[in-house]
């Protein structure tokens, strides 16, 4: 007998595992907001996004820079030498001055193209509004799996604990003659799974690190826990009004700005037709010698219209009129999307809502069947085969409860995501 007790030593001797709070003072502890935080901060996609807003923002400038005089300096010396036989002379000549051209009419042809360029801006600030809510997405789900792995590491040690005791309970039975030894091998095979289960988690849990510090824009992992609970906060029974919330996704405000730009590209296009006239004026000084001092200046005015050009414009309008026709059609398209994946999204997510509900009430009627079958056969009231059967009931519905909760929390984040909700929706 103290053979057997020894060996039972020894087997849960090698399978305990290492505590899993054993360094958490070392872990850096972070919240859902600490997270956004420094995600809306230091994420790579969204630096891009906003340097992208800056491009259209300096395309815009500089189109718009045409409608403004434009001015230019110069200044010149130069020297030449001329040689007809044995005589050779030089002329040297200096000139300095000033010249601007304004642009008076070209049927509003760059008016347009500015609206365009306008448009540009919007529709770049709707991409970033619209990274802005895949990052938080991306975000999102990756607190969770590291919530879900944190809170997965703590059943797996659950479970260990729980299929210790077993096998200290059928390690007294089998000494007794109770039990036979397929039961004790089985709750040796059982205590080792969930050695098994805990090692994989706790590689899980480093995954999930990782996923979440790329996430946040950091550069350099650091290992952490997050803080918070399974709290759903989008939890409303009531089905809103999917249209109306259409009107502000990003995705449909994007496509909008793109039609409108292209619209005010035809408006351009057609422009071209238009004559365009300009206005020039110049000063200048310039003599042989040093500083110039013979005057000069001039006024015009230039009026250019294209008469010819192998129906290049002709074109140019047949382009823009399809380009505005597709864009238009895409709008449409967008809008459908959008609504479709907002109806899809809520639906989920109150599946979810109902299987959490179904869950925690599963995982509460195997906990108590489980207290009540343990008691049954420590006095021999139930088989070791029916008592494993409860026990592994308890197990998978601790485990099918994480999964629920983790799973509502996901279709909770694919429901704000629907809905275009960015980094600043908290």
């Amino acid at each position: 007998m103290a053979f057997h007790y020894l060996r039972l030593f020894i087997i849960i001797l090698i399978l305990l595992p290492s505590g899993f709070c054993s360094n958490a003072g070392a872990e850096e502890a972070l919240s859902w907001q600490d997270c956004l935080r420094e995600a809306a901060k230091n994420h790579p996609d969204l630096i891009a996004a906003r340097e992208s807003v800056k491009q259209s923002q300096a395309a815009k400038t500089i189109t718009a820079s045409a409608l403004f005089p434009q001015v230019d300096s110069r200044l010149s010396a130069q020297t030449a030498r001329t040689d007809t036989g044995s005589i050779s002379s030089t002329a040297d000549s200096y000139s300095y001055g000033v010249s601007a051209s304004q642009l008076f009419f070209d049927g509003s042809k760059t008016i347009n193209d500015v609206r365009a360029a306008s448009e540009d801006i919007s529709a770049s600030k709707q991409s970033f509004r619209f990274t802005s809510a895949t990052v938080r997405f991306r975000l999102r789900s990756a607190f969770i799996n590291l919530l879900k792995s944190q809170e997965s590491l703590k059943i797996a040690e659950e479970i260990f604990e729980i299929r210790r005791q077993n096998l200290e309970l059928i390690t007294l039975k089998y000494e007794s003659g109770q039990e036979h030894r397929g039961a004790l091998l089985t709750a040796e095979a059982d205590l080792a799974r969930s050695k098994y289960v805990i090692a994989q988690a706790r590689r899980d849990f480093e995954v999930s690190q990782r996923e979440l510090a790329k996430e946040m824009g950091r550069k350099e992992l650091v290992p952490m826990q997050v803080t918070g609970g399974f709290e759903i906060k989008e939890a409303v029974k009531e089905k809103p009004d999917l249209e109306a919330l259409a009107e502000n996704n990003p995705s449909l405000l994007q496509a909008a700005a793109r039609a409108s730009a292209a619209n005010f590209s035809l408006r351009s296009a057609y422009a071209n037709f238009s004559p365009a006239l300009t206005g020039s004026a110049a000063a200048t000084k310039t003599s042989q010698y040093w500083a110039p001092k013979n005057d000069q200046w001039n006024l015009g005015l230039a009026l250019s219209m294209p008469v010819f050009e192998g129906g290049l414009r002709f074109a140019q309008v047949s382009q823009a009129k399809a380009l505005l026709n597709q864009l238009r059609e895409n709008q449409r398209s967008t809008k459908d999307s959008v609504v479709l994946t907002m109806e899809q999204a809520w639906a989920a997510l109150l599946d979810a809502l109902d299987n959490l509900e179904v869950q925690k009430k599963s995982l509460f009627a195997a906990e108590e069947r489980s207290k009540i079958a343990e008691a049954q056969y420590s006095v021999g009231f139930i088989s070791f085969d029916n008592w494993t059967i409860i026990q592994d009931n308890l197990v998978s519905a601790k485990t099918a409860l994480l999964d629920a909760q983790a799973q509502a929390l996901a279709r909770e984040a694919e429901w704000v995501q629907a809905k275009g909700e960015t980094l600043e929706y908290e």
